[in-house]
């Protein structure tokens, strides 16, 4: 006891340098009696281990473990989200596909209504009388009575009245189709002259 309090006051002990500190106290805790090094603490139950306070070991990076690149959820989600593209490729498929027929019918549609618009604007022509006469004299050499017709036979004009021309500028009837070709066999053969060529 002698020594703390002299620690605690006034003047050092011989030898010691002063640092204008005061000096530190120490105190001593009480030691509770009737506890052994062995017994358990109170507040602790049987059995119950007391944690050690030991400074916690790095291991070495060699022996470290990594944890796995795909775990098990990892791959049973990447699983699911494949089996749900899988089942909505069909539906998607087919739905660009009707899509696309819609698109084309739509065109095809307006096609054929363009169409029809055309054939009743010919119909609505071909209702005219005027545009009926024009088509039978253009297509039909029609003529009314009074006009002048020109007809080309051989190369020579031959003017005439319409339902009046000459016997000689109407054609030649046509023979039949063997004579012709007994015709060329011969003039082939040399038994016919040659036609005049003009």
């Amino acid at each position: 006891m002698s020594s703390v309090r002299g620690r605690r006051g006034g003047t050092p002990p011989p030898g010691s340098r002063s640092t204008g500190r005061a000096p530190r106290v120490h105190t001593t805790r009480p030691v509770r009696t009737g506890l052994r090094a062995g017994t358990p603490h109170p507040t602790r139950r049987p059995g119950e281990r007391r944690a050690a306070r030991r400074p916690a070991r790095t291991a070495p990076a060699a022996t470290v473990r990594r944890r796995p690149l795909f775990t098990g959820r990892a791959v049973l989600l990447g699983a699911l989200v494949l089996l749900l593209a899988l089942t909505l490729a069909g539906p998607l498929r087919q739905y660009l596909a009707g899509q696309q027929e819609l698109v084309e019918l739509t065109a095809e549609g307006q096609a054929l209504d363009r169409r029809a618009a055309e054939f009743e604007a010919q119909l609505e022509r071909q209702r005219d009388p005027a545009w009926t006469q024009q088509q039978a004299r253009e297509r039909l050499t029609y003529v009314l009575p009074g006009d002048r017709l020109v007809v080309v036979v051989d190369g020579e004009a031959v003017e005439g009245d319409a339902g009046t021309l000459d016997e000689a500028a109407a054609p030649a009837e046509p023979q039949p189709w063997f004579q012709g070709l007994m015709e060329s066999v011969a003039r082939a053969d040399g038994d016919l002259p040659e036609e005049p060529q003009e």
